[in-house]
């Protein structure tokens, strides 16, 4: 795939989902490098809609470590126990978060992210592997053609072939 992404002009999320979405599953088609990956996938996200910060947390030893992101420098290490990003990883589901200040816990990374979603990743085994983090600047920003879509992002992660750790 050529590295352009074609994304309808609309504010409809639905449809920039549905167009993105195989663009991304060709994009990383053949390609093992699991951070190479990732490093696309949160690229064609922020381009595609403009979040705040888009990026993941990958679980390695006994906390989620940063990797590969798109948007303003975040916090390195996260404990399973701690913020947004440990709940999705302990909890196993996603969690959508419209005010951040009002999610027991939440990890202020930056003080401008005021709303969040959090996917988690899954190998193939239904081991949690890492977790998808997407921010915005603006309250409410996500519902749940969000989190749709943004597991089916996460479900074509779990089908890459490659190694993790």
């Amino acid at each position: 795939m050529a590295e352009s992404l074609f994304l309808p002009q609309t504010a409809d999320r639905r449809l920039v989902y549905d167009s993105l979405i195989p663009q991304i599953a060709a994009l990383i088609d053949g390609e093992p490098d699991l951070i190479a990956n990732l490093a696309n996938i949160s690229a064609a996200l922020k381009e595609a809609f403009g979040f705040f910060w888009v990026g993941f947390y990958i679980k390695k030893e006994n906390q989620l470590v940063l990797g590969p992101f798109q948007g303003p420098i975040a916090c390195t290490r996260i404990a399973f126990d701690k913020g947004v990003c440990g709940a999705a990883y302990t909890r196993r589901e996603t969690i959508l978060v419209p005010d951040v200040e009002q999610f027991p816990g939440h990890i202020a990374c930056s003080s401008a992210s005021k709303s969040e979603v959090v996917v988690p990743v899954f190998d193939r085994a239904g081991t949690v592997r890492m977790v998808l983090d997407v921010d915005s600047d603006q309250l409410n920003d996500f519902s749940d053609v969000d989190v749709q879509h943004l597991e089916r992002i996460a479900a074509l992660i779990t089908d890459l072939h490659y190694t993790a750790e």
